[in-house]
C-alpha cells in the first residue's frame, strides 16, 4: 500500500510540473482580461444579499485597461425583496501591478418590492464610481484587488444606495 501512495505522488507531482512552461514570460501577447467579484451578506429580519459582477477587458497598453462590467444582486429579508442588474464600461490604470486607478459607470435596472406594504417598483439609476486600491499577485498573471471608490453621481435623499462610498474586493486574470 505505501508503494501504491509514493507511486501515486511521483505520478502527481510529475503530471503538475509538466504544466510549466519553459521559456516562455508569465505574461503572454493575449491582450483579454477576465474577473469580477461575488458577494455574500446575512443580516437582521432574515436578511440575505447575493451579488456577482463578471468583468470583460482589454489592455490598451501594458499600464491601461478598458473593458465591460456587468452587475447582477439579489436581496430579500422579512420586509422586503429586490434584484438589481447593471453594466457599463470601465478603465482602469496599474502602477507597477501594485495600486491601480478605475474609472467605472455603471446603469442599474432595479425590481423592489415591499413585502410590508404591498408597494412594488421598477427604478433606474447611473453611477460613476471612481477610485483606487491595492493588488496583490496570486498567480503568474492574476490578481486579487482590494479598492475603494466614490460613487460621484450619488445623491443622500434620491439614491437607492445607502452610501455612495463603495470598498470592493475582486480578482483578475490576464494582467
Amino acid at each position: 500500500m505505501k508503494k501504491f501512495i509514493i507511486l501515486l505522488l511521483i505520478m502527481i507531482s510529475g503530471s503538475l510540473f509538466s504544466q510549466v512552461s519553459i521559456g516562455a514570460s508569465p505574461e503572454s501577447n493575449n491582450r483579454w482580461t477576465f474577473g469580477g467579484g461575488i458577494g455574500v451578506g446575512f443580516g437582521s429580519q432574515s436578511s440575505f444579499y447575493l451579488q456577482a459582477s463578471p468583468r470583460v477587458g482589454y489592455k490598451l497598453t501594458e499600464d491601461l485597461e478598458g473593458g465591460v462590467v456587468g452587475s447582477v444582486s439579489w436581496q430579500t429579508s422579512d420586509y422586503y425583496r429586490s434584484t438589481m442588474f447593471g453594466a457599463g464600461p470601465f478603465l482602469n490604470y496599474y502602477i507597477a501591478r501594485t495600486f491601480y486607478v478605475s474609472a467605472n459607470f455603471q446603469h442599474y435596472f432595479i425590481n423592489y418590492k415591499d413585502k410590508y406594504y404591498d408597494y412594488k417598483t421598477n427604478e433606474e439609476e447611473s453611477a460613476l464610481y471612481l477610485g483606487g486600491g491595492y493588488m496583490q499577485r496570486i498567480g503568474n498573471n492574476s490578481f486579487m484587488q482590494l479598492g475603494l471608490m466614490y460613487n460621484v453621481l450619488w445623491k443622500e435623499n434620491t439614491s437607492i444606495f445607502s452610501s455612495g462610498l463603495i470598498p470592493n474586493i475582486g480578482f483578475v486574470v490576464g494582467l
